[in-house]
């Protein structure tokens, strides 16, 4: 039975080119904007402003796409971060992704991703191989994407679609 569950797929505008044309923008970050990004996605708008004053647009667009806004998802593909768009994309199951971080060398992506999706050697290679403010962003975002999901699966929420 079809009736309650999410219909629309976010297909992104077919015009731009594919991730593996884009450049890459490197992803490297003090573990203090980590945090704040983290607590920014748990809905924090203070901290979201904090890092969109202070030049870190990506990390604000991040936020948004992981929050299901396909305006943002289409700015991340389209100014240099298709691998953060490739790990939220491969947090929600998206197969391709995951083959094209792990492809791309996009480790720690790959592992973050992996572990939101509910695989638990994803949060086992996190805390073996990387540091605690990567673990806390992968279970800050873990915890909002099983939120969202939990809300399109309840019947009694109004869908925002």
């Amino acid at each position: 039975m079809k009736f309650f569950k999410r219909n629309k797929k976010y297909k992104g505008d077919s015009t731009k080119k594919p991730a593996s044309k884009l450049k890459v923008k490197p992803f490297e970050y003090h573990p203090k904007i980590i945090l704040a990004w983290a607590k920014g996605i748990e809905g924090n708008s203070d901290l979201l402003n904090y890092l969109l004053e202070h030049d870190y647009k990506e990390l604000v667009m991040a936020s948004h796409a992981i929050h299901l806004r396909d305006k943002a998802r289409d700015w991340l593909m389209e100014n240099g971060y298709p691998h953060i768009m490739a790990m939220i994309n491969a947090a929600e199951g998206n197969k391709q992704a995951l083959q094209w971080l792990r492809m791309n060398n996009f480790t720690l992506f790959y592992n973050m991703a992996l572990a939101i999706d509910g695989h638990d050697e994803g949060f086992k290679w996190i805390n073996q191989n990387s540091t605690q403010e990567y673990f806390y962003l992968t279970k800050i975002i873990k915890d909002v994407k099983d939120g969202i999901e939990e809300g399109h699966n309840d019947i009694h929420k109004r869908s925002r679609d």
